[in-house]
């Protein structure tokens, strides 16, 4: 019996933990042997992907942090068409990374005879609606993070399942290692991101924050060994302390878990802090002419997922220009005093992680399912 082939696309960690979990349920999913290709990170490599280059090459956003990078881009596109075309697979899975996975399905679109299958969604109902039209003609089907996200999808006539978001297979932290951390004393998790770009336009910011909110130990759960030194450097010019916490230590949920509150980027982390009922305070801050386009182009009355999903403003959210240490440390303070807005908040969370597919099947092994779907 042939085996499956997969070429496999991830640009930062999240996608890396994409990936490897629809890796893991293709591989208990399918009778077949499966073989995998692509780039990937840490988790990706663990489950069998030997990566073309270092994945974090990828790991940019922002239309000023693209453009000094856009040969070295172009060319590793480039590299990863070829090696696509080359290696000929069943599929090819982008994991996010819009901007550089849909234009590496466009480019090998005319070439490539096995399906192309993008996972996550674009947030086509936040800003930029026509990017769904745009990406269909490369794109054969899409898995969807978001349980309203498939009617855009199809509308713009792509197939596109809802396959839950792997934060809620994610097992929670030991009551012990909580209890651990709790016991050196009262804590606050600071996430000022994973990319290089936004750490060095929030941690600055955060960190001042940090500084004025006394009585209390900080910790920075970090995406990767490289976001060491210049994260070291950063709290040394700000003058604060806090311990980094490495993924490999397996630590960063019960740290959050254990936290009064955690200062975070937007993203994937707030759904993250919610799955164990942290409260939280997001900020969001890129260049001026990224952020000038977004807020234009915004469509969605927030940019926090546990505020779509329970169309509610229980956490407090500033967009770049309102994202300055003093509306961040009132927002912080407000909600460390102020019991019943936590638990406000809380509720909230496990409200959307509910509606993420809490208590369902493992998300996975549901975008593996759909993927042999398409491909069989």
């Amino acid at each position: 019996m042939g085996a499956l082939r997969f070429y496999l696309v991830a640009g930062e960690a999240s996608g890396d933990r994409l990936g490897a979990a629809l890796m893991r349920g293709l591989k208990a999913e399918s009778a077949e042997n499966i073989e995998f290709y692509g780039v990937g990170g840490p988790l990706m490599q663990a489950e069998g992907v030997t990566s073309l280059f270092d994945m974090t090459e990828l790991s940019i956003f922002g239309l000023l942090e693209v453009l000094p990078k856009y040969l070295p881009l172009k060319r590793r596109l480039e590299e990863v068409a070829q090696d696509l075309l080359a290696k000929a697979p069943d599929a090819l899975i982008t994991i996010d990374s819009p901007g550089f996975c849909l234009r590496l399905a466009a480019r090998v679109r005319a070439g490539f005879k096995g399906k192309i299958i993008h996972y996550v969604a674009p947030s086509v109902w936040a800003w930029k609606p026509a990017r769904a039209a745009k990406m269909a003609p490369n794109v054969d089907h899409v898995l969807a993070l978001l349980p309203f996200e498939p009617p855009y999808m199809q509308a713009a006539g792509m197939s596109c399942d809802f396959v839950g978001h792997p934060v809620v297979a994610e097992a929670p932290p030991s009551a012990e290692s909580i209890a651990e951390i709790r016991a050196k004393g009262p804590l606050i998790t600071l996430l000022p991101g994973s990319r290089m770009g936004e750490i060095t336009r929030l941690a600055p910011i955060f960190f001042q924050v940090a500084k004025q909110l006394e009585g209390y130990r900080f910790a920075i759960p970090v995406a990767g060994a490289h976001l060491v030194e210049p994260l070291q450097r950063m709290l040394s010019e700000a003058g604060l302390e806090a311990e980094l916490i490495l993924p490999e230590t397996g630590l960063k949920t019960a740290v959050f878990a254990a936290s009064e509150l955690a200062l975070a980027a937007s993203g994937t982390v707030s759904i993250e802090l919610a799955a164990v009922g942290t409260p939280m305070v997001i900020g969001y801050k890129t260049n001026w002419l990224t952020a000038e386009i977004m807020r234009r182009a915004m469509l969605a009355p927030s940019f926090t997922l546990v505020n779509l999903l329970t169309e509610s403003k229980a956490v407090p959210e500033f967009e770049p220009r309102d994202c300055t240490v003093e509306n961040l440390l009132g927002a912080m303070r407000k909600l460390l005093k102020d019991p019943a807005a936590r638990a406000a908040q809380i509720e909230a969370g496990q409200q959307a992680i509910k509606a993420l597919g809490k208590g369902g099947e493992d998300p996975g092994l549901r975008a593996a399912r759909s993927v042999l779907s398409v491909i069989q």
